[in-house]
C-alpha cells in the first residue's frame, strides 16, 4: 500500500516538475523568438485590416484570390511608396542644398547672422557654442563611431518590413481556407459563433485603423494651415511629417510639435510661438474630444480604457505595444462579451442578431 502511495506521489512529483520546465522552455522559446513574433504579430494586424478589402475586390472584380490580393498589396504600399516619395524627394532636395550652403552657415552662425545664428544669439547660446566647439566637435566624432550599428538597424528593419508584407500577404491569401478547415472542425453552432467573432475582429480592426488615420489627417491639415499663415517654409512636406508622427501613440503628436515648432522658431520667434500654442491647444481638443468620439465610434472603447491600455502596452513592449494596443484591447473587450457569463452580457441590439445567421 505504501509502495502504491510513493509511486502515485513521485508521478505527481514528476509531473509538477514536467509542468514548470515546459513552461520555463515555452517562456524562453518566446523570450528567443520576441522579434519574429512581434513580426507575425503586426503582419495579422494587417492581414486582419486588409483582408474586407480583398473580399471586396475578389467579389466585384477579380475571380482569383492570389490576383486580388496581389492588386489590394500593389495599391496600399503604392500608395504608401508614393507618400514616401512625396516626403522624401523634397528633404533630400532640400538636404542638398543644405550640404552645399553648409560652409556659410557656419560662418554666419559664429558670427551670430543667419537663421541659426539668430536663434543662438536670442536663447543667448552662441557663447556657450563658441566656448565649447571643441567639445561638441567630439560629440559629433562619437556620433559617428556607432555608424556600424545604425546600418545595422535599417537592415534588420528593412528585412522585418519585408517580412511583415510577405506574412501579411499568405495571411489574407490563405484566409479562406484557413477559415474553411477551423468551422469544419467545429459544430454549427460554433462555427457561427467563430465567424460572428472574426467579423468583429475585422471591424475593431478596420475600425481602428479608419479612426487614427482620420485623426492624423485632422492633425496634418490644421498644421499646415497653421504652418501657412505663419508664412514657414516647407509647410506641406512638415505637415506630412507631422501627420505620419501623429500615428504613434502617446509621443506621436509631441514629435509633431517639436519638429513644427522648431521649423517655426528657425523661421521667426512669432510664428515658434504661434505653432507651439496651436499645438498645446489642439493635443488637449485631440485627447479630449477627437480620441474618444472617434475611437469610441470606430473600436467602441470607452477613453479611460484606450488610455489605459496603451499606457500598460506601451510600459510591456514599446512602441509596438503602444499601436496594438487600442485594437487588442477591443478584441478582448468583444471576446469578454462573447464568452462571459450570460447573466451580464447586454442584450444585443436587432442588427447583430441578423448579423449571426
Amino acid at each position: 500500500m505504501r509502495d502504491a502511495d510513493d509511486r502515485s506521489t513521485a508521478r505527481r512529483a514528476a509531473i509538477v516538475i514536467g509542468l514548470v520546465l515546459a513552461t520555463l522552455f515555452g517562456l524562453a522559446l518566446i523570450w528567443a523568438t520576441r522579434r519574429l513574433l512581434a513580426w507575425a504579430v503586426v503582419a495579422a494586424f494587417f492581414a486582419v485590416a486588409l483582408k474586407p478589402l480583398v473580399d471586396g475586390v475578389q467579389r466585384r472584380f477579380v475571380r482569383r484570390r492570389a490576383l486580388a490580393t496581389l492588386v489590394v498589396f500593389l495599391a496600399a504600399f503604392g500608395v504608401l511608396a508614393a507618400l514616401i516619395a512625396v516626403i522624401f524627394l523634397p528633404l533630400v532636395d532640400e538636404l542638398g542644398r543644405f550640404a552645399a550652403r553648409a560652409p556659410d552657415l557656419v560662418r554666419e552662425t559664429r558670427a551670430g547672422r543667419g537663421p541659426v545664428g539668430e536663434a543662438l544669439e536670442r536663447l543667448r547660446l552662441r557663447r556657450y557654442v563658441t566656448g565649447h566647439s571643441d567639445q561638441i566637435e567630439q560629440y559629433g566624432d562619437q556620433l559617428r563611431e556607432p555608424a556600424v550599428s545604425l546600418v545595422r538597424r535599417v537592415l534588420e528593419t528593412l528585412a522585418g518590413l519585408i517580412t511583415v508584407i510577405v506574412l501579411a500577404y499568405l495571411m489574407v491569401l490563405e484566409a479562406p481556407r484557413i477559415t474553411a478547415g477551423v468551422t469544419a472542425l467545429l459544430s454549427d453552432r460554433a462555427a457561427r459563433r467563430a465567424r460572428r467573432i472574426g467579423r468583429g475582429v475585422s471591424r475593431v480592426v478596420t475600425g481602428y485603423l479608419t479612426g487614427n488615420l482620420l485623426i492624423s489627417v485632422i492633425c496634418g491639415a490644421l498644421t499646415f494651415l497653421v504652418l501657412v499663415l505663419t508664412g514657414v517654409p516647407f509647410a506641406g512636406v512638415i505637415a506630412l511629417l507631422v501627420a505620419i508622427a501623429d500615428l504613434l501613440p502617446l509621443v506621436g503628436a509631441t514629435l509633431g510639435a517639436i519638429l513644427a515648432g522648431g521649423a517655426g522658431f528657425l523661421h521667426s520667434p512669432t510664428a515658434g510661438i504661434v505653432v507651439l500654442v496651436f499645438f498645446v491647444i489642439y493635443q488637449q481638443v485631440e485627447n479630449h474630444l477627437l480620441q474618444p468620439v472617434i475611437m469610441a465610434r470606430a473600436v467602441r472603447l470607452n477613453p479611460l480604457t484606450v488610455l489605459a491600455s496603451v499606457l500598460f502596452a506601451a510600459e510591456l513592449a514599446g512602441l509596438i505595444g503602444a499601436l496594438l494596443a487600442i485594437p487588442v484591447a477591443g478584441i478582448g473587450q468583444l471576446l469578454l462579451r462573447e464568452f462571459g457569463p450570460r447573466r451580464n452580457r447586454r442584450p444585443r441590439p436587432a442588427g447583430e442578431h441578423a448579423d449571426e445567421g
